[in-house]
């Protein structure tokens, strides 16, 4: 329980992956900020599995995709906890942009929630964290920020992007604040997805099947309970899909 009385926001926390990190950092003893969207009865559930494991928990709704509400949320969690010490920016855009009807909006909502949320919330919480001594920013990247795959290029961009601005913001935090990035290979197939869309994307890699959310939640608590001794790091969890033929 080495994370007993740290306060956490994880951003898109109600489902999936952001749920299993969620979850996986209340079993260390962190408090939560359990960010949503849309799914506010899926947050809400998470909160109430964080509070029967024992720690503090609250649901903050906001749309990161406007500066609005990416203060919203800073500010909530600041009223929740008046500090934060550890930033999981994991909340994303994942749709297909085929390039012949890709326009300016899908670049701007891939843009705006991938990478420039993740840099407003690490700018605010980062400085304050800065203050306090200490604190850990880990941003949810992924293997297509190295290996782009045709029909997402906006999504592709934002995460080579938001592995720029892991390294950038590393430089500018330290020494108090540590910053790294978990790197997700394929792990769960897309909400909404058809299977024709599903088996464009491709998921070979040597370990020969798809990942779990509990591996991630793993891993971004390696970085965040594990050793302080890393920054500007991105950790592969993509069962060797990176390097894969």
């Amino acid at each position: 329980m080495r994370l007993r009385g740290k306060k956490a926001v994880v951003t898109g926390a109600a489902r999936r992956i952001g749920r299993a990190i969620a979850l996986d950092l209340a079993r260390r003893g962190a408090d939560l900020v359990v960010h949503f969207r849309t799914s506010g009865e899926a947050a809400a559930s998470v909160v109430r599995e964080a509070r029967a494991i024992g720690v503090t928990a609250v649901a903050v709704e906001a749309d990161l995709a406007a500066r609005e509400g990416v203060d919203h949320l800073v500010h909530e969690a600041l009223a929740a906890f008046g500090r934060v010490d550890i930033l999981v920016n994991n909340a994303a855009v994942y749709r297909p942009t085929p390039f012949d009807s890709l326009d300016e909006l899908a670049w701007d909502e891939h843009l705006a929630v991938n990478l420039k949320a993740p840099f407003l919330l690490s700018l605010a919480l980062g400085r304050g964290m800065r203050r306090q001594g200490e604190g850990k920013i880990v941003h949810l990247a992924d293997w297509a920020a190295e290996r782009p795959y045709p029909g997402f290029l906006p999504y592709c961009v934002s995460k080579a992007g938001l592995v720029g601005l892991v390294r950038a913001l590393a430089l500018e935090l330290a020494p108090q604040v540590q910053v790294n990035a978990v790197s997700p290979g394929p792990i769960l197939n897309p909400v909404g997805f058809t299977r024709e869309q599903i088996e464009a994307i491709p998921m070979r890699s040597p370990l020969g099947r798809l990942g779990t959310p509990e591996e991630i939640a793993a891993a971004v608590a390696f970085l965040v309970a594990g050793p302080d001794y890393i920054t500007g790091a991105v950790l592969p969890v993509d069962g060797g899909r990176g390097i894969a033929p």
